[in-house]
């Protein structure tokens, strides 16, 4: 997707916990493992980019986790969002910043199907040891894909 504007954009990206792994791919332009995500579009919000993202990237069908309590259903008004676990703002490039929303999510499958416009073939489900003994996957990483681990109850 095109950027929103030259200087920033909202961006989304999802940490997918299944069978006590969680999905990390290594980002074809920079060479470094991070979760799956991307830009949020001008005609979605942050939970639809979230989903969208997900399954164009890597196929899947995920449910993002959500710690509030359940609202009454959603008017064309007024829909209520699930919020990101962490929010971090990070400079691209020497003009260019995301602001990113992250989330955690769970899936039923853990068949990958990388979508047709992704460039990054290397995908895998880290356990929290590989995680942790990983030294090419960052801190910050490390630190949103343990808390993901140890927070998300996957179905398998």
């Amino acid at each position: 997707m095109p950027h929103i504007h030259k200087n920033i954009d909202f961006t989304v990206e999802v940490f997918i916990v299944f069978a006590n792994t969680v999905l990390l791919r290594k980002h074809d332009k920079y060479g470094i493992w991070l979760s799956v995500g991307g830009h949020i579009e001008l005609n979605e919000d942050p939970n639809q980019a979230a989903i969208r993202e997900v399954k164009e990237e890597v196929g899947l069908n995920i449910r993002l986790v959500d710690d509030l309590l359940p609202f009454e259903r959603a008017t064309p008004e007024y829909k209520e969002l699930i919020p990101p676990k962490f929010l971090n703002r990070h400079r691209i490039n020497d003009i260019h910043e995301h602001v990113t929303l992250t989330y955690f999510a769970t899936t039923d499958n853990h068949a990958i199907q990388v979508g047709l416009d992704e460039k990054s073939s290397e995908l895998k489900w880290f356990t929290k040891e590989e995680i942790e003994s990983n030294t090419e996957i960052l801190d910050r990483i490390k630190v949103y894909a343990l808390r993901a681990l140890a927070e998300v109850r996957s179905s398998k």
